[in-house]
């Protein structure tokens, strides 16, 4: 038997957090043939305001960003009431350290990821934060 595709009404929504046009297009692309909803924001203060404003299953957040770096979008999501501060979050660089990863995991990303991201990567940890709705 084979799955159904997702209805995008159906399908888990995922915030991607990122100053790099390219980036935001190759994980807006792949998500949603994965069968994710997608919304974009180009940094940090833009991504809150979307979080206050809709729903999200799964955060996709760039460390180095303009106006508001991923670290405090993030730490300024997990100040917010439940359930705005149980969003899953993938933090994604190219900056490879274990300082880098610390400082991730410190501002409540769940995952730090460095790109380039493969599909199958991204893929399965969104699968793995955001889980599929019934």
């Amino acid at each position: 038997m084979s799955e159904t595709p997702l209805r995008p009404v159906d399908a888990p929504r995922v915030l991607v957090v990122d100053d790099a046009s390219l980036v935001r297009m190759y994980y807006r692309g792949v998500l949603e043939k994965a069968g994710f909803a997608v919304d974009e924001a180009l940094n940090g203060i833009e991504g809150l305001e979307r979080v206050l404003l809709a729903s999200y299953d799964l955060l996709v957040v760039d460390v180095n960003m303009p106006k508001m770096d991923g670290f405090s979008f993030l730490r300024a999501v997990r100040g917010r009431e439940p359930p705005i501060r149980s969003i899953p979050a993938l933090m994604t660089s190219t900056e490879a350290g274990d300082d880098d990863r610390e400082a991730a995991r410190e501002a409540g990303a769940n995952f730090y990821l460095v790109k380039p991201l493969p599909e199958d990567v991204l893929i399965a940890h969104a699968r793995a934060l955001a889980g599929r709705r019934p």
